[in-house]
């Protein structure tokens, strides 16, 4: 089995946005139900334009959608874009499972 597995496509960009714990807290609200910048703004101690630039990142990750209701934007958390993130985990569980057992076989033999 190999295991070059190179971190390029959207699994990068969802990586890289969730690296931020703002962002990671910001899906989290957003997982719960659609939100406005002022309503996810005041959960954080940060500016709402910081907060605007944090989504601006988890738009282009493809992990929140934006729509424009009357005067509002309304944020949405895409949990669909972190499939090409949960693949590259499972790749690397699988390889780890393989590591684990080839080590657990080698103290086995040597007991």
């Amino acid at each position: 089995m190999s295991y070059q597995f190179e971190m390029s496509g959207p699994e990068a960009k969802g990586f890289t946005a969730l690296a931020d714990p703002t962002r990671r807290r910001i899906v989290a609200l957003l997982a719960e139900r659609d939100r406005g910048v002022t309503e996810i703004a005041e959960h954080f101690s940060v500016s709402r334009p910081a907060i605007s630039k944090h989504l601006r990142v988890l738009r282009r990750a493809g992990l929140v959608s934006e729509t424009k209701r009357g005067r509002e934007r309304v944020q949405r958390f895409d949990g669909s874009a972190l499939r090409s993130v949960s693949e590259w985990i499972r790749h690397y569980e699988a390889f780890w499972q393989e590591r684990l057992a080839t080590l657990k076989s080698i103290v086995e033999d040597k007991s």
